[in-house]
């Protein structure tokens, strides 16, 4: 019976030693002891399904991470703060979009540097954004257009005949 609890207590060692090992792993694979940078904001119209924790890149490079996301309770602009690596200076005038990773992919944000000799610094904020495009809603709109404008015919009926004219008007219209 000794020998039974013995090998049950090591068999839990063993176990806890591999979740230590993949913690470590997973700490260090993420990046969650590696120092932070500087933190800007950018307020976007629209974040479709944007989320903390998602990437930031430049030229398809991470730079950093999206830290959090809130409502400007003013102006319903959703504010956006992101956490960008110390070691990357960006531009004041960049522009900073969010892009879908494919068809049914996660969102990121895509910063593209512009051309401004001055920096972002902690706390400034990137002025120039574009919102997440909504593909489904897009589509939607493709497969069932709206309504057609007043005054023109349903879609798939036959254009309204030619108002028509008596041979006699054509004949003495020359004349």
């Amino acid at each position: 019976m000794a020998k039974e609890q013995w090998a049950e207590t090591a068999v839990g060692a063993v176990v806890i030693a591999a979740a230590a090992g993949f913690l470590a792993y997973s700490l260090t694979v993420g990046g969650a002891g590696a120092g932070h940078g500087y933190q800007v904001q950018a307020k976007f119209g629209q974040v479709g399904a944007l989320a903390p924790g998602a990437v930031v890149s430049v030229a398809g490079v991470k730079v950093g991470t999206v830290s959090s996301i809130t409502l400007d309770p003013k102006t319903f602009l959703a504010v956006v703060k992101l956490d960008l690596d110390s070691k990357t200076s960006l531009p004041a005038d960049s522009v900073a979009k969010i892009t879908s990773d494919g068809l049914l992919g996660g969102q990121h944000i895509s910063i593209e540097p512009g051309g401004s000799t001055d920096n972002l610094k902690g706390g400034s904020e990137i002025e120039n954004t574009q919102g997440a495009v909504d593909l489904f809603g897009l589509v939607g709109q493709f497969l069932r257009p709206s309504a057609p404008p007043a005054g023109a015919a349903p879609a798939g009926a036959a254009p309204a005949p030619a108002p028509s004219v008596p041979p006699d008007a054509k004949a003495g219209a020359g004349v």
